[in-house]
């Protein structure tokens, strides 16, 4: 005793799988899928790491500014960056290159 599917259902069955695969295919590979959402969270953590380390950065230049401000003047800092920026030295001083 042969069974064999109507071409109707086999047309059904075959359209179920093919819609199965096509989600399961969107699922993994689409523009909301679970590689496409590795990617966003490694991006993510690395645009973290990026912002950390402006902000780093960002504390560091406000503390110099504010090193250098009329209100509180480091004479250190303000001689360290006349020599740099303006080639100063003092007398007397031998500059070894």
């Amino acid at each position: 005793m042969s069974q064999r599917l109507s071409l109707s259902a086999t047309i059904l069955l075959a359209l179920a799988v093919a819609l199965g695969l096509y989600f399961a295919f969107a699922a993994v590979q689409g523009p909301s899928g679970i590689l496409r959402r590795i990617q966003i969270e490694a991006e993510t953590a690395e645009l973290a790491i990026q912002r950390d380390k402006l902000k780093t950065e960002v504390q560091q230049m406000q503390n110099l500014t504010r090193r250098m401000s009329d209100e509180y003047l480091d004479l250190d800092l303000l001689d360290e960056r006349a020599r740099e920026v303006l080639g100063l030295i003092r007398a007397g001083e031998v500059i070894l290159r």
